[in-house]
């Protein structure tokens, strides 16, 4: 992932690219971006490449969520 420093006055401008991260991340062949970044602009949310095929690839889903924080008496 690249960033690069646009200016637009007096007239529309681009700085030099810099890369914004050192370590290999997941590329996809889908037709949308496989990343997303935050709301505040301040971070990035990827898929990281595994360094070891060794470590164990979990991903854990919870259903009804909103009902168990209703449950345990949090706000949504």
């Amino acid at each position: 992932m690249m960033a690069v420093d646009v200016t637009t006055s007096p007239v529309l401008g681009a700085g030099k690219p810099r890369r914004l991260f050192e370590r290999p991340y997941e590329l996809s062949s889908a037709l949308w971006p496989d990343y997303d970044v935050s709301p505040d602009g301040k971070r990035f949310l990827m898929v990281k490449v595994l360094e070891s095929s060794d470590a164990p690839a979990q991903i854990n889903v919870t259903l009804g969520w909103s009902e168990e924080l209703r449950r345990l008496g949090r706000p949504d």
